[in-house]
This record gives structure tokens, sequence and C-alpha cells, in this order.
């Protein structure tokens, strides 16, 4: 029996990395066509569709090169834009979503139930029907075709507040008391105290903040109106028209695309993976 248990304990252990390798696969796939498809000419993929063909003689940079001289660079203004409006949203998201989250968790003030409640409602209604609203709003508030106009209504993410409050709810009172009887005041209890101890819910938010930011599709295309303000994926999206498909340009600018978010998830895996499983285990 005891021989038994570590030769079953390798084949459950190599049967779990088997199925994950899989898994992984498949869901790479489609990222791998696009991968070689931004290599290849335009009228490859239209002619064969999207494959994994590794056809060399076919392979070139020029679909790249497309990127910054066709259309006047446009794809540049583009990739400013998403990189600015995501940075924006996504450290006020955490900067207020964040003090939000804590105050819910760790004051005991009239209304905290209501406030906390309302942020489930909203977290249940979907974007979709805000639209009008939102849209009503933007126009009132001259906010249309700017910046400001697409990242301004969704800088407080209600899935923020409550993820930053489960989280606060686990840090120990005794601090705050602690930093009172030091001659804290409250903001220097959260900024030195308690702030650091919540990094890991700040890697996980940072990633998700920045991952629904910079894939935004709907509000961008509904506010921005000059060609020079889109965001990247309406951007890459004006490539695809009745008249023709610029199929060179938006591969490969699909590629680029990803770059950005895999810088942020790379340098907050970690506290990521963290966050995430905060409170999963006790003890």
């Amino acid at each position: 029996m005891s021989v038994d248990h570590p030769v079953k304990t390798r084949l459950a252990s190599f049967s779990l990395v088997t199925i994950l390798v899989i898994i992984s696969v498949i869901a790479l796939m489609p990222f791998l066509f696009i991968i070689l498809s931004s290599f290849k000419p335009g009228v490859e993929m239209v002619r064969n569709g999207l494959s994994l063909n590794l056809d060399f003689q076919n392979f070139s940079l020029t679909n790249y090169g497309y990127l910054f001289t066709q259309r006047d660079g446009v794809y540049l203004d583009w990739y400013k834009n998403s990189i600015l409006i995501t940075v924006l949203q996504t450290a006020g998201g955490l900067f207020l979503s964040s003090m939000v989250g804590y105050a819910l968790a760790k004051y005991d003030f009239k209304g905290r139930t209501l406030v906390f409640v309302l942020v489930l409602i909203v977290m249940m209604i979907p974007i979709e029907i805000l639209l009008l609203p939102l849209y009503k709003l933007s126009i009132t508030l001259r906010t249309i075709n700017t910046y400001q106009g697409v990242f301004l209504p969704f800088l407080v993410s209600m899935t923020g507040i409550f993820f930053f409050r489960q989280y606060a709810i686990g840090l120990p009172k005794e601090l705050m008391e602690a930093g009172r009887i030091d001659g804290c005041t409250e903001y220097g209890i959260y900024f030195k105290i308690m702030m650091p101890l919540m990094k890991p819910a700040f890697g996980a938010l940072t990633i998700l903040m920045a991952m629904g930011s910079w894939n935004s599709f709907v509000w961008p295309l509904i506010v921005m109106r000059d060609n020079v303000k889109l965001t990247l994926p309406v951007g890459l999206q004006t490539m695809l028209t009745p008249y023709g498909n610029n199929y060179d340009m938006l591969m490969s600018g699909a590629v680029l695309a990803v770059l950005p978010i895999l810088i942020v998830f790379l340098f907050n895996q970690k506290s990521f993976i963290d966050g995430m499983t905060a409170g999963a285990v006790k003890g």
C-alpha cells in the first residue's frame, strides 16, 4: 500500500498536467492562427482562411510596416489613445474603488448596508441597459468625442468595490487602533498601514481593470467621433467594411494589441494569484 500510493499520486499529477496542457493548447490555438497570419499577405487568408501552414516563403514583416505607414500612421494614434485611457481608468478606478471598499469593510456608519446593497444591485445590471442614460449624461456634460467621456462613466468599478471590501474585511482592526495610538490620521492609517497590506488585491484588480478598459468596444464606439481619437479595438474594427477588408493591418495590429496587457500580467501575476486565492485557505 505504501508503494502504490506514490505511484497513484504521480499518475494523478501527470494526468492533471496533461489535461491542463491540452486545454492550454486549445485556448492558445486562435492566437497562434493570428500570429502566423500576421506574417502572411492578406490575400493568403482570403484564399486559404486561417491555417497553421508554415510557408516561410510567404512570411514577411510587411504587414507590421503597414501599421506605421498606411492611413497616415493612425494606428499609433489608436494605440496611444488606448494606453492613455487604460492608464487613467485603471489608476483612478483602483484608487477610488479601494477607498470605498475599505470604508465599507472597516467603518461603521449610517447607511453602510444600504450602500453595499446598491453596489450589489448595480453589479447585476447589464451594461447595455445603462448605455442610453450614460449617453444622455455625456451629451449634457459635453464629454462626447473626448477621452474623459470614455473613462469617467466607468471610473468607479462596482466589482472593484466589492472585491476590495471582501479583501479588507480580513485585515485586522488592531492595526487601525495601533495607528490611531501612534497619532496617525484616518488617511494615514489607510495609506501607510492598510494599503500595503492590500497589495495582492491591487495586483489582481490592476489586471482585471486594465483588461476591461483595454478591450472595451461598445462605449468608445458610441462616444468617439474622430478617426484619430478611436481606441484600438474600435479602430481595428474599421478595417472590416462592406467595401473591403484590410486583413494585412488587422492581423498584425491584433498581435501588437496584446502586448500591453501581457506586460501588465507579467508584472502583476504573483499579486494576481495571491489576490484571487486570498481567503481560500484559512489558518
